[in-house]
């Protein structure tokens, strides 16, 4: 019991994984300000511009929208907790583990939740959807925006045209998404969405940024049960993020000031520039992949996540072999397969400020140094050498979210 602990020293990584990433300098130091009160004036008027940045980065005019005190997971269950209630049916599409996540966490409400679903690698069908559907009071239809157990992006529009045609209201799953690829709440009609901080905004984990549309507001209004969860009860919680500030729970002041500090590091760059430089930078990471002999996952280039990239592992490698190598020599950490895929796929997260160009280099540099030392054959320089003429030749189109409505 004598026993002395020393001072914590944590070891630098480049954290390439599918979340929590590597952040800007500036968003630690913006994490040592000094702690105030979470009813201080200062901060209650502080937090007003973290929502002006919300707002700005789901691209809404919603009146709710602000930072929940949570991971991404209390973000799922705060958006089917608050629409559900007891005899209320819903579709969940299901194509990943996260997806799947939202849909065993609605199945705890005492609603009647479909499974509409998809092999892992592929998008959900709409016409499934709609198939499902038919004959049907759904109240809402539940899409993960960007699978990261699989590394698939799934386009909204035609999930949003179902929606409409069953008169349903559209919850999506932005959490490896928002400000990393295209999403535009209001034009695209989405009526709740959320995301998660430590994404491609590049704060640390513990808030769950959300935000809902006047159709969802209007339903959570007019509930005649209670939430089952008081926690993520929205109503209550905005009294705090509204224009009272009344006492709800103590949220993570210093994490909001991270919050605050990587928001406006998105809009330094611009939110359309970030959304090419994380297709450009995944499209040379691909290059350069594909130049290594490692074949991806997501066959369909159209469905493939620009913030997290899936690869197979090769045949012969050993997987917790390469990563492990790749940590303890070089300081990189990415992500191996879950559930279904343990062991048998790499991901790879170019987030917010990992989607760099020198990262990508480094890390191409690394794998192909490790991939040699286990054994795999690769041309010396070939993964760098595709990346950099990717760099050199390519030109990258304005990134779009569709038409308006």
């Amino acid at each position: 019991m004598t026993e002395q602990i020393g001072e914590l020293l944590a070891p630098y990584r480049l954290m390439m994984t599918p979340g929590p990433c590597s952040i800007d300098p500036r968003v630690y130091r913006a994490m040592s300000t000094p702690l105030v009160g979470h009813m201080d004036p200062w901060f209650t008027e502080m937090i007003g511009e973290v929502q002006v940045l919300l707002r700005r980065a789901f691209q809404t005019q919603n009146r709710v929208t602000f930072p929940i005190s949570a991971s991404g997971s209390g973000g799922i269950e705060a958006a089917v907790f608050n629409p559900l209630e007891p005899g209320d049916e819903a579709i969940i599409c299901v194509n990943g583990n996260f997806s799947e996540r939202m849909a065993v966490i609605a199945s705890r409400t005492q609603s009647i939740i479909h499974r509409v679903e998809a092999p892992w690698g592929r998008t959900v069908d709409p016409n499934d959807v709609r198939k499902m559907a038919k004959g049907r009071k759904i109240k809402f239809i539940g899409v993960c925006h960007g699978e990261t157990s699989t590394g698939v992006l799934t386009a909204l529009d035609e999930f949003r045209k179902v929606a409409d045609e069953i008169g349903a209201l559209l919850v999506v799953d932005a959490v490896a998404t928002l400000v990393g690829v295209p999403l535009d709440v209001d034009r695209q009609r989405i009526d709740l969405c959320f995301s998660g901080s430590q994404k491609a905004i590049s704060a640390p984990p513990g808030m769950s940024p959300i935000t809902v549309g006047p159709r969802m507001e209007e339903v959570l209004r007019t509930r005649k049960t209670p939430v089952q969860s008081w926690y993520f009860d929205l109503t209550t919680t905005m009294n705090f993020w509204g224009k009272d500030r009344t006492y709800h729970h103590t949220p993570p002041i210093s994490i909001v000031f991270a919050l605050r500090e990587a928001l406006r590091i998105v809009f330094e760059e611009g939110l359309e520039a970030s959304w090419q430089r994380h297709r450009h930078n995944q499209l040379a990471l691909i290059a350069g992949l594909q130049a290594l002999g490692i074949d991806l996952f997501v066959a369909n280039p159209n469905d493939r996540l620009p913030t997290v990239t899936s690869v197979y592992v090769p045949k012969g490698i050993e997987d917790l072999r390469v990563r492990g190598q790749l940590l303890d020599e070089f300081g990189i950490e990415i992500a191996g397969g879950i559930g279904p895929l343990k062991g048998k796929i790499w991901r790879i997260g170019l987030m917010g400020y990992v989607s760099q160009a020198k990262h990508i280099l480094f890390f191409l540099a690394a794998l192909e140094k490790v991939l040699l030392d286990q054994g795999f054959s690769v041309s010396s320089g070939a993964g760098v050498g595709a990346a950099i003429r990717h760099y050199s030749h390519s030109h990258v189109e304005p990134a779009a979210v569709g038409p308006r409505s």
